[in-house]
């Protein structure tokens, strides 16, 4: 680019980001690399994007920098097909910190890519941020090697050539994020994880290896998975996620058998009495899950200690 059209370009980024904005129009067709400005209301979100914008101390501190020097890198943006609007694929953040300082108009360089081009320029603009989250990595990750395997095409099942060739395009992505490509497709593998065990996994409560072998049970066993943890306060260790997901896969894992395994005692459980659950699954409607006997039983409790019901009881019995 010209030197004469950057400054051009530049003072049209300074008018547009003045503490009292000007209403623009979106420009048609602005050229490839060029900045220019655009509304704010003009840009939409990337489908699917995978990275949190979180309102926190980050934010506050892009708040501020943007409110004294201005939106110093402009916001990567592609047209949406059939519309004259426009994906963000890069500058999430600074979007919603304009928006927070009542910004109307931003500056933008508007490029050409398909959807798979676009999602691979989103996901490595973000990736060699500090502090991501477990799940902003699977989702980004999972986003990234499925744009590049429909980019390379996808193979047939009898076509192991291919299918070896997306692999060693996995460990080439890989590779530019100081990773492996065994370590982005187990990343890849939360994305099966159900929404609260990737909560753990984001509070580092779980770790990746514990997470992936819970990703390969289904929704249903998770939830019962989630439940005993919260019944016996832990987390399940390694080995205890390994033997579930064997337990599984020979179509032998239900509910008592998850708490079968998560009732065992570990280093990280607290102190807690544990009752075998068929010694006490008689008692209670076959329909009752683990929670609902756990709950059930501690109401009883409560009932049993509350002096209320107690001189309720003892009403009674005068009474007889």
């Amino acid at each position: 680019m010209k030197e004469k059209d950057m400054n051009r370009n530049w003072d049209i980024v300074r008018k547009a980001l003045r503490k009292e904005p000007q209403t623009i129009d979106v420009p048609k067709n602005p050229e490839p690399t060029t900045i220019t400005v655009m509304p704010l209301d003009a840009l939409s979100p990337f489908p699917d994007h995978p990275f949190k914008v979180s309102e926190d101390g980050a934010m506050d501190q892009l708040v501020e920098s943007i409110r004294e020097n201005g939106i110093l890198s402009p916001i990567l943006v592609r047209p949406v097909e059939g519309s004259d609007e426009y994906e963000i694929i890069s500058g999430h953040r600074r979007c919603r910190a304009a928006e927070i300082i009542g910004l109307e108009t931003v500056p933008v360089i508007v490029t050409e890519l398909t959807r798979d081009e676009a999602v691979i320029r989103m996901v490595d603009s973000n990736l060699h941020r500090e502090h991501l989250l477990p799940s902003e990595k699977a989702f980004a990750y999972k986003m990234k090697l499925e744009a590049m395997r429909r980019k390379a095409g996808r193979p047939r099942k009898e076509n192991a050539p291919q299918a070896a060739a997306n692999f060693r395009s996995d460990d080439a992505a890989a590779e530019a994020f100081g990773v492996s490509g065994d370590t982005m497709r187990r990343y890849a593998r939360l994305t099966n994880l159900i929404p609260e065990l990737l909560d753990y996994m984001d509070r580092d409560e779980i770790a990746l290896s514990v997470g992936e072998a819970l990703s390969y049970l289904d929704e249903d066993l998770q939830y019962m998975v989630l439940d005993a943890m919260e019944a016996e306060d832990c987390t399940p260790s390694y080995s205890q996620a390994v033997r579930m997901k064997n337990l599984f896969r020979n179509g032998d894992l239900d509910e008592d058998g998850i708490m079968a395994v998560m009732s065992e005692q570990k280093a990280n459980q607290r102190e807690h009495v544990s009752i075998p659950v068929q010694d006490i699954r008689r008692f209670f409607p076959a329909e009752y899950s683990i929670r609902d006997i756990q709950r059930s039983i501690l109401r009883m409790l409560e009932e049993q200690n509350d002096p209320s019901v107690k001189q309720k009881q003892r009403s009674r019995e005068a009474e007889r």
